[in-house]
C-alpha cells in the first residue's frame, strides 16, 4: 500500500473570484479504484490536473509513483494508430499492449489502420489499453464513456473492475456503480471522501440533506417560539414598570425587582434566539438543490409524427443495419440503441431532412417543429450573451435553466472556450430546453453531463412528457424514460 498525500492544496484560475480548492487535506491509497463525481465545473478535471503538476498551486502533493491520465492530448489523429501509440508512450512493449487490447475485445489489425477512421469507441479502449500497457504507475481516467456504445461500456465496466490503482470521473451511474470501491465526491461545499460506490454516496447525501433539512424546520419553529416569547416577557416587562407611575400606596422597589427579572428573562430568551441563529446558518449549506426544469413543447394537430417501415441507411452496396419499423406518436420517447457506427447518428441525421442515401419509407408529419441537440457541437467562442443573440434565445429563460444546471452568475462572465466539456454540452442542451418545439431529437445528450443534471433531466421528461428521439447509452436514464427502445442491427 502506499499513499498519495496531498495536504494544504490551495488553488484558484488567474482572475477568478474564489479559489477552487482551498487548504485541502487529503490521503489517497494507490490500491483503491476510485470514482470521483460531483457537478460540472466544480474541478475534477482541475483536481486530476493538480495531480499531474500541470497547474502551479499552493501546498504539497506528494506522488509515490508517476501518474498518467486519459485522454491523452493527441496532435495527428490521421497517422497509423501503432505509430500514434508510440509517440504518446515511448518503448512500451507490444505484447503487454496486446493482451490489454484482447481483454478490452480490440482486433489486433486496428493498430494498423489509420487513427481517424476509428470508431469513437474503438479509439477509447485502445487508449485505455495503452494507458494498462505499462505497470508501476497510479492512472488518472477522466469521463471514457463518451464515446463508448452500451456493449463498450460493459467490455470497459469489467475490464476496470478487474484492476486497481486509479481515479475514474465518470457520470454514468451504473457504469461507476459496477467498478469502484471507494468515492470522492465534490460537493457544493465540501469535500467527501467514504468507502462505497455511487448508491453509497447517494444513499448518505439524502440522509444527511434530510436531517439537516428536518434540523433546520425544527430550528425555525423553536425561532418563532423564542421571538413571541422574548416579545412577551418585554411587554408584560415593560406593564409592570408602568404600574410604580401614579398616586396610589405601591411598593415600587418590588415592582421595579419583578420587572427587572422579567427583562432579564427576556433578554436570555433573545440569546438563545441568537444562539438558534447561529445553529441554522451553519446548515443547508451543502445541498444540492434539484431544481426543476421546464419544457415548451407545442401542441400538433396529428397524433403520429413520424412513421419508418422496413427503413435502413444504405452506404456503398449494403444496409449497415437491417430494415426497421418504428412509429413515434405525441408523448413517445424513443431511444435507438446499437453499437458504435451501427448507424444511429444517421437515422437522426435523415429525419432532420439531410440527404442519406436509405430505403424503405420514413413519412414525418408535416409542419413539425424539430429541436435538436446535436452529439458533437461545433467550436463556440464568445460569452453567454453573444451565444443568446445568435442564437435568437430567450435570456431569461435561457439563464434560468444555466442556473438550475448548475450555473453561478459569474460564470455568465467567462468565455465559454474556458468551459468544461460539460458546462458547454448544458449551453446546447439549455438552448433545447427553452426552444419551443413539437419533437426533441437528441444525440447522445448526457456526455459529459454530471449526475445531478442528468436526475434533473430525467424529471424533466417525466414531468413534462415531451416526444423525444434520443440516441444515449445509460441505462439508468433509458429505464426511467424510455417508452421504447429500437434496436439496430447487432444488438442482442
Amino acid at each position: 500500500m502506499a499513499l498519495i498525500d496531498i495536504h494544504n492544496l490551495t488553488f484558484e484560475y488567474p482572475g477568478s473570484l474564489s479559489p477552487i480548492f482551498k487548504d485541502l487535506d487529503l490521503q489517497l491509497d494507490t490500491d483503491w479504484k476510485l470514482g470521483f463525481i460531483g457537478r460540472n465545473g466544480y474541478g475534477k478535471t482541475t483536481f486530476l490536473k493538480l495531480l499531474m503538476n500541470k497547474y502551479p498551486y499552493k501546498g504539497t502533493i506528494i506522488r509515490p509513483f508517476p501518474m498518467a491520465y486519459f485522454p491523452f492530448h493527441i496532435d495527428d489523429y490521421d497517422i497509423m494508430t501503432l505509430d500514434l501509440l508510440e509517440i504518446l508512450q515511448p518503448n512500451f512493449e507490444l505484447w503487454r499492449l496486446q493482451r490489454e487490447m484482447n481483454l478490452l475485445e480490440v482486433e489486433e489489425e486496428t493498430l494498423y489502420r489509420r487513427f481517424s477512421i476509428l470508431s469513437g469507441g474503438e479509439q477509447t479502449k485502445i487508449l485505455l489499453a495503452l494507458l494498462f500497457a505499462e505497470e508501476e504507475r497510479f492512472l488518472l481516467i477522466d469521463e471514457p464513456t463518451n464515446h463508448l456504445d452500451t456493449h463498450g461500456r460493459e467490455v470497459v465496466a469489467k475490464y476496470l473492475d478487474d484492476k486497481k490503482g486509479f481515479i475514474l470521473i465518470s457520470h454514468d451511474r451504473e457504469f461507476i456503480n459496477s467498478i469502484v470501491d471507494h468515492i470522492l465526491t465534490i460537493e457544493k461545499s465540501k469535500i467527501v471522501l467514504q468507502k462505497g460506490t455511487y448508491d453509497t454516496w447517494e444513499q448518505n447525501k439524502n440522509l444527511e440533506d434530510q436531517y439537516e433539512l428536518e434540523q433546520n424546520q425544527k430550528l425555525r419553529k423553536e425561532m418563532r417560539r423564542l421571538k413571541q416569547s422574548a416579545r412577551e416577557k418585554a411587554i408584560w416587562s415593560h406593564k409592570v414598570e408602568n404600574t410604580k407611575i401614579g398616586s396610589g400606596p405601591v411598593d415600587r422597589g418590588y415592582i421595579g425587582h419583578k420587572s427587572a427579572k422579567m427583562m432579564k428573562g427576556s433578554k436570555n430568551i433573545n440569546k438563545r434566539y441568537e444562539k438558534a441563529i447561529e445553529e441554522k446558518e451553519k446548515l443547508l449549506k451543502n445541498i444540492e438543490t434539484i431544481d426543476k426544469l421546464q419544457m415548451n413543447i407545442l401542441d400538433h394537430h396529428i397524433k403520429e409524427y413520424i412513421n419508418a417501415e422496413d427503413f435502413a441507411i444504405s452506404y456503398g452496396d449494403g444496409n449497415i443495419f437491417s430494415p426497421i419499423q418504428f412509429n413515434v406518436q405525441k408523448g413517445d420517447c424513443i431511444v435507438f440503441s446499437g453499437d458504435n457506427g451501427s448507424g444511429k447518428s444517421s437515422i437522426i441525421n435523415a429525419i432532420l431532412g439531410e440527404d442519406i442515401p436509405c430505403q424503405g419509407r420514413l413519412e414525418i408529419a408535416k409542419d413539425i417543429i424539430i429541436s435538436y441537440v446535436p452529439q458533437r457541437f461545433h467550436s463556440i467562442n464568445g460569452n453567454i450573451n453573444e451565444f443568446i443573440r445568435e442564437e435568437g434565445l430567450d435570456k431569461t429563460k435561457f439563464l434560468m435553466v444555466l442556473r438550475k444546471l448548475g450555473f453561478s452568475r459569474e460564470q455568465f462572465e467567462v468565455p465559454i472556450e474556458n468551459f468544461s466539456m460539460g458546462q458547454k454540452k448544458k449551453i446546447f442542451l439549455s438552448k433545447s430546453i427553452c426552444e419551443e418545439a413539437h419533437l426533441f431529437v437528441w444525440d447522445e445528450p448526457l456526455n459529459y453531463i454530471d449526475v445531478i443534471s442528468r436526475i434533473q433531466i430525467e424529471n424533466m421528461i417525466l414531468e413534462y412528457s415531451p416526444t423525444m428521439i434520443l440516441v444515449e447509452h445509460d441505462r439508468r436514464f433509458i429505464d426511467r424514460v424510455a417508452t421504447d427502445i429500437v434496436k439496430l442491427s447487432g444488438e442482442i
